[in-house]
């Protein structure tokens, strides 16, 4: 598991920062370089803003920080803008990322997703946070 590249999105995130959560094991095993997060500029902005709305700007300064400073997270500037998630366009920010950065899996519960399946290129692999979790525990 330590040589994939994931791109997390933003309520998988949320659900993971809590030591108190049942996934904190995502949060925990990022921070000990189990897996490489894979980030755009974009998708670290709306980390901000929806983990300052939902728990509070402190905490979404701390976790942003967090990732910024890590040594594993690779930060992904995409040239490509692929437009394959029309149902909510915001979500391209995480299909985008992927593709530049070859990730192995985008990490989502968002159904919106989903069309990916039926797309043949580029071919992005999307697995639910719990499908995520098992293979960390796993390892």
């Amino acid at each position: 598991m330590q040589n994939k590249r994931i791109v997390l999105d933003t309520n998988c995130l949320l659900a993971c920062i809590s030591s108190k959560s049942e996934n904190f094991i995502v949060w925990r095993d990022f921070q000990l370089g189990k897996f490489i997060l894979c980030v755009s500029n974009d998708i670290l902005e709306e980390y901000h803003e929806i983990i300052a709305r939902k728990a509070s700007p402190t905490v979404a300064e701390g976790v942003v920080n967090a990732i910024i400073e890590s040594e594993y997270v690779e930060f992904i500037d995409p040239q490509f803008h692929l437009g394959l998630i029309t149902v909510d366009p915001d979500d391209n920010k995480f299909v985008d990322c992927a593709f530049a950065a070859n990730a192995t899996y985008i990490v989502s519960e968002d159904s919106h997703f989903d069309v990916l399946r039926d797309i043949s290129f580029p071919h992005l692999l999307v697995i639910k946070l719990r499908q995520f979790i098992n293979m960390l525990e796993s390892r």
